[in-house]
């Protein structure tokens, strides 16, 4: 059996209680980092010298910090104020919510134009080699034809001399000279069809998932707008400047240890990852994600579901990590398998979500066929890219298990 590693993210490796002082500072550091945040997002959002690029920096951090709080009182709720919780923890997931709907419809654009790049190779070969081939091919054919003329010209010439000269008794037996002709330069061969029919409706699906999704972009921008300006986010943030000096700890809190439901969230996330189809995951090529695959239904995939409830779940697991170290000591290396496994349903959320996106343009009344073939072949490319993010996802897990068991 191999050996248990000392893990500084593990709940139970600590040997003494984690006391509710350390969920106190994670919660005050958290919320500083959004009150930090959102006063950056007011100085760069409204066009200020510092640019789109810090206003989308600081709407991430305002995202990231918003996420742990939600996620703190939501693993520790037992021992916080039962109302104050309730009340903050869905305006928070709402915040989040609303914020991440722009930025998802950008990255959700440039993952599928580049698929389409990807999978729309160049047919005509470059305009250098064209000519190159066109001038050798002329220039051999001009050097046959010169040779061939210069073969006739002199068999002519011997035939006439024989004509006038008297025939010798015993004539020499010549082989007859054969002049080799250049071979036709080789051609390339042409592409499948279906490769052109691709080529060719892979700019029309572009434009058309262009224009779906920076529209999809441009509501939810509006929509966070609205959002950041509205009488419900400050009261949002009123809340979190309170929490950001002041905690409103339950009584039972003072005597309390962090771990049990610490280990509470990580239990919550290995039954749920228990009842995962790991073993068919394990298997690359499987082509389970590819069940399905026709249904005219436009709701969500039924198979990813699960795996979405994981990525949650396995971020619950890590804020709760983070808050048994109190948000005191950033330096603490966290477990890179826990941040592996989450970028792999990381990648299988981008990839479900892409491919509905694709589904769903092909959908659109009145496309041409190639358009829709294209978009076809986008959707089983991002369908295949689910199945790659279950398969690291199960190796990746199955090696944290081996590691810890």
């Amino acid at each position: 059996m191999a050996q248990r590693h000392l893990d500084p993210t593990d709940p139970t490796a600590a040997a003494a209680p984690v006391p509710a002082d350390a969920l106190a500072a994670y919660l005050r550091s958290q919320a500083t980092e959004f009150l930090r945040a959102l006063r950056q997002h007011q100085e760069t959002g409204a066009g200020a010298a510092g640019g789109p690029a810090e206003s989308v920096d600081a709407a991430r951090a305002l995202r990231r910090s918003a996420r742990r709080i939600s996620g703190s009182l939501h693993t520790f709720r037992p021992l916080l104020d039962e109302t104050w919780a309730e009340e903050l923890r869905p305006e928070l997931a709402w915040l989040s919510g609303t914020l991440a709907l722009e930025h998802a419809c950008q990255s959700r654009l440039d993952r599928l134009l580049q698929a389409l790049n990807r999978l729309s190779p160049r047919t005509e070969p470059p305009t250098d080699t064209l000519v190159d081939v066109a001038a050798g091919s002329r220039a051999d054919l001009a050097a046959g034809s010169r040779a061939d003329l210069a073969a006739g010209s002199r068999a002519a010439g011997a035939a006439r001399v024989g004509a006038t000269a008297p025939a010798p008794a015993a004539p020499a037996t010549a082989a007859p000279r054969t002049v080799p002709h250049p071979a036709p330069p080789a051609r390339s061969p042409a592409p499948p069809e279906a490769r052109g029919n691709l080529t060719v409706g892979a700019a029309k699906a572009g434009a058309l998932l262009d224009r779906q999704l920076t529209l999809a972009r441009t509501r939810a921008h509006s929509t966070a707008l609205q959002a950041l300006g509205s009488a419900r986010f400050h009261a949002v943030a009123d809340k979190v400047a309170v929490l950001a000096s002041d905690v409103p700890l339950a009584p039972a809190a003072q005597t309390a240890d962090l771990r049990p439901l610490a280990a509470a969230a990580e239990e919550r996330l290995t039954d749920a990852v228990a009842a995962l189809p790991l073993v068919t995951a394990g298997h690359p090529y499987n082509a389970e994600a590819l069940v399905h695959g026709l249904s005219p239904d436009p709701a969500p995939h039924p198979q990813d579901a699960p795996w979405h409830q994981v990525r949650l779940l396995l971020r619950l697991h890590r804020y709760a990590c983070e808050a048994l170290r109190g948000g005191e000591d950033p330096g603490t290396p966290v477990d890179a398998r826990l941040l592996t496994a989450g970028q792999a349903l990381n990648r299988h959320r981008e990839a479900s979500e892409a491919a509905a996106a694709a589904a769903a343009a092909a959908r659109t009344p009145r496309i041409a066929p190639a358009t829709a073939y294209a978009l076809g072949v986008l959707h089983a490319d991002q369908r295949h890219e689910v199945e790659a993010a279950r398969f690291a996802f199960q190796q990746c897990w199955q090696q944290r298990t081996v590691t810890a068991g």
